[in-house]
C-alpha cells in the first residue's frame, strides 16, 4: 500500500457528485479555495463526480450553490467515517478505546514469561529467582537491567552456566544453559574392600583394581570381601624373597542374583467423610500478582471441610497464559466417620508401593527377575508380603581401617 493510500485512510474521504450547468466553475472555485480532490470523472458534460479528503467536505455546499450546482454525496472511507458509525454505540467506543490503550500501553508491560532449555532445573525454581531479581509479570519492561537480571541469577543458581533474557512487548524468553555434571572421580589414595551389601550368589565378576576373594558361582552374606584391596607380587624366579602384598583401592564390579522380602500393612478399617450439606463459595481475583477477594469475612465457618478450588485464566490466542486470574473456592463440610477398607483395593495399594520400593532399593543398575505376593489378615489389619529375585550389584567399598 502507498503512502498516499495510508494517509486518505487515517484521514478519510468521501467521493461527491455534483450536477449543474457549469460543474467545471465547481472545480476553479475549489482549486482557488485550496480544496484538494482527486479521481475526477465526467459522465456527462453537466455531471462531475470527484473525492475530497473527508474534513474539507465542509463548506463545499456554499461553492455549489455559488455556480448553480447540486452536490450528493456517495461513497465514503477510511478511519473518521467508520467511527461515525459508532457515534451513539458507547460500549463499543469504551472497548475500542481500552483496546487501543492496551496496544499503546499495556504492549510496555511484561505478562508473560517463558523459560526455555532447562532439564534438571525445575522451571519454577528459575522462575523464582527471576522474581527475587526483578523479573516478574507486570513489571515495566524499559526499565529491566535484563543482563543485571542474568547475572544474578547465574550467581544464585550453581547449575545454571548461561542465560539471556529477551523482551519481546509483552513476553519475556528467558533461554538457559544447564552445567555438565562433573563425573565421578575415585579417590585412589583411600585403600579398602569391596564386600557384599546384600546375600546372593555371585554370577559375574568384573576386577579393575585388587584381587578376587570370592569366585562365580560362589553363595555370600553381607560382609563377606569380594574384592580384596590388595595385589600379590611374586617375587623373582628362583628367587628366596617372600611373596609380597601391595594395598591398593579394590575397584570392579560384582554382580549377582538375590533374593529381597518386603513386607506392608495396612488397618482394615479406616477414617471416612461424611458430607453435611453445608458449603460456601468464595472468590477471588488475582492481577499481576495481587489478589484481591470478594468476600467480607475472611474465617471459615467449618470445623472440617474440603475445599475445592477452581481457576480460570485469562490466555492469549496462541496460549500463552496472562497474568489475570479468576478463582473459586467451595468449602464443603463433613464429619468423620469409621469406614471399612475393601481388602482387595488395599492389597492392590500395597502390592504397588512394594513393587516401587523394590525398585528404590535396586536403584538403576538392578532389575527384577521374578516376584510372588501373598497377604492375609491379622487383628483386623491387611499384611502383604513381597518375595523376588533380583539381579543386582552386590558390592560396595568399605575403606580399610
Amino acid at each position: 500500500m502507498a503512502v498516499s493510500q495510508i494517509v486518505n485512510l487515517l484521514r478519510g474521504s468521501v467521493r461527491l457528485e455534483v450536477a449543474g450547468d457549469f460543474p467545471e466553475r465547481f472545480l476553479n472555485l475549489c482549486a482557488q479555495r485550496g480544496t484538494a480532490f482527486w479521481a475526477v470523472e465526467w459522465p456527462d458534460s453537466h455531471t462531475l463526480r470527484l473525492t475530497v479528503a473527508w474534513q474539507d467536505r465542509r463548506g463545499l455546499e456554499e461553492l455549489a450553490q455559488r455556480t448553480g450546482c447540486q452536490i450528493r454525496e456517495g461513497e465514503k472511507g477510511g478511519m473518521p467515517p467508520f467511527l461515525l458509525r459508532f457515534r451513539r454505540r458507547y460500549a463499543f467506543l469504551v472497548g475500542l478505546s481500552l483496546a487501543i490503550l492496551a496496544v499503546c500501553f499495556l504492549n510496555r508491560f511484561v505478562l508473560v514469561i517463558e523459560v526455555e532449555g532447562n532439564d534438571r532445573v525445575p522451571t519454577q525454581i528459575i522462575l523464582s529467582e527471576l522474581r527475587r531479581q526483578g523479573l516478574r509479570p507486570g513489571v515495566y519492561g524499559p526499565s529491566l537491567a535484563v543482563r543485571d537480571i542474568s547475572n544474578g541469577v547465574l550467581l544464585q543458581l550453581d547449575d545454571i552456566s548461561w542465560m539471556a533474557v529477551n523482551l519481546h512487548g509483552i513476553r519475556a524468553h528467558v533461554l538457559v544453559r544447564e552445567k555438565v555434571p562433573k563425573p565421578e572421580l575415585v579417590d585412589e589414595s583411600i585403600l579398602g574392600d569391596i564386600v557384599a551389601e546384600a546375600p546372593g550368589i555371585v554370577t559375574r565378576m568384573e576386577v579393575w583394581s585388587g584381587d578376587e576373594a570370592v569366585a562365580e558361582g560362589a553363595t555370600v552374606v553381607p560382609g563377606d570381601v569380594l574384592i580384596r584391596g590388595s595385589v600379590q607380587m611374586d617375587p623373582p624366579q628362583w628367587s628366596e624373597q617372600p611373596v609380597r602384598w601391595m594395598p591398593v583401592r579394590a575397584m570392579g564390579k560384582v554382580e549377582g542374583r538375590t533374593w529381597r522380602t518386603l513386607t506392608a500393612s495396612i488397618p482394615l478399617t479406616a477414617e471416612g467423610k461424611a458430607y453435611t450439606g453445608e458449603k460456601s463459595t468464595r472468590w477471588s481475583v488475582t492481577i499481576l500478582g495481587q489478589r484481591r477477594d470478594f468476600f467480607q469475612n475472611g474465617g471459615i465457618p467449618f470445623d472440617r471441610y474440603d475445599k475445592i478450588s477452581n481457576t480460570w485464566n485469562l490466555t492469549l490466542p496462541g496460549g500463552d497464559a496472562l497474568p489475570f486470574f479468576l478463582r473459586r473456592e467451595t468449602l464443603r463440610a463433613y464429619e468423620t466417620v469409621s469406614l471399612p477398607i475393601d481388602p482387595a483395593s488395599a492389597q492392590a495399594m500395597l502390592e504397588e508401593r512394594l513393587l516401587e520400593k523394590l525398585g528404590e532399593l535396586l536403584g538403576e543398575t538392578g532389575r527384577e527377575v521374578s516376584h510372588t505376593f501373598s497377604a492375609g489378615q491379622r487383628d483386623g489389619t491387611l499384611v502383604v508380603t513381597l518375595t523376588a529375585e533380583c539381579e543386582e550389584e552386590l558390592g560396595r567399598f568399605v575403606p580399610a581401617q
